[in-house]
């Protein structure tokens, strides 16, 4: 496992550019609009609950009567954090900005966990400066900081595929943290996206290989012909590395 995990993060590694690409388009289209950091923090929550498949309307619409009671914190990190802080416990930093929504109404890990990571790109100081929202907001993850992966079936399928067990948030993870730390957690990130773009069919019935009808469902995908050829071969190496990597671990267990 191990072995195909560095693998993967090689090729996660040497091609960041595609999705950083696509991910500064999403962010510029969910952001930039808006006038005020509160609008733009609203805005930002609206998008990625509604990125749940079965989203629990009455507890969702619990939390945003919450938000819209405080919108006068929402101008700061801090003072969204003191929104957030159920118990009062919570850092001021990712990993706290996790555990605080993830103890929302409505809110699960995997868009706990994509709030947390949407943040730390809009204020890492790798994606355009416009689109900052908070000037207290941590840049770096500092003092054992982490963040977690936005697991959903995307990626749970792309573990089966490398050992065929059952695959949750927590497991996916707990393998990825037991390997690597810091900002190379925030590198597994991009593997959604090759992972959606590789995957053919749904829930059980997934099977692996590249999907262009997936790639144009993409709003901020780049459909130049040129791009799309280059995506797709990219996709394929990827695809190569996933099949070398089912085959090393079914040989280890023999």
């Amino acid at each position: 496992m191990k072995k195909s995990l560095k693998n993967i993060f090689e090729f996660l590694i040497d091609n960041r550019i595609y999705n950083k690409e696509l991910q500064t388009r999403y962010y510029s289209g969910i952001v930039k609009p808006q006038n005020s950091k509160t609008e733009k923090v609203v805005s930002l929550l609206y998008h990625i609950a509604n990125t749940q498949s079965q989203p629990k309307i009455d507890n969702l619409a619990e939390f945003y009567k919450k938000i819209y009671m405080n919108t006068e914190l929402l101008n700061s990190f801090s003072g969204f954090m003191s929104v957030i802080k159920s118990n009062g416990t919570e850092m001021a930093n990712y990993s706290g900005l996790f555990n605080g929504m993830k103890n929302q109404n409505g809110w699960g890990d995997k868009t706990s966990a994509l709030f947390a990571k949407t943040i730390f790109h809009l204020h890492n100081n790798e994606y355009p400066t416009e689109l900052k929202i908070w000037n207290d907001a941590p840049t770096d993850l500092e003092n054992n900081d982490s963040f977690y992966l936005p697991v959903d079936a995307v990626i749970i399928a792309i573990f089966k595929e490398i050992n065929p067990k059952s695959w949750n948030f927590k497991n996916v993870n707990k393998v990825i943290k037991e390997n690597y730390s810091g900002k190379d957690i925030e590198v597994w990130d991009d593997l959604w996206f090759w992972g959606f773009i590789s995957q053919i069919g749904t829930r059980d019935g997934r099977k692996m290989g590249w999907n262009l009808n997936k790639y144009w469902t993409l709003r901020e995908s780049d459909k130049r012909p040129k791009m799309i050829a280059e995506i797709k071969n990219k996709s394929e190496q990827f695809l190569r590395i996933l099949h070398d990597s089912t085959l090393h671990n079914n040989v280890y267990k023999k």
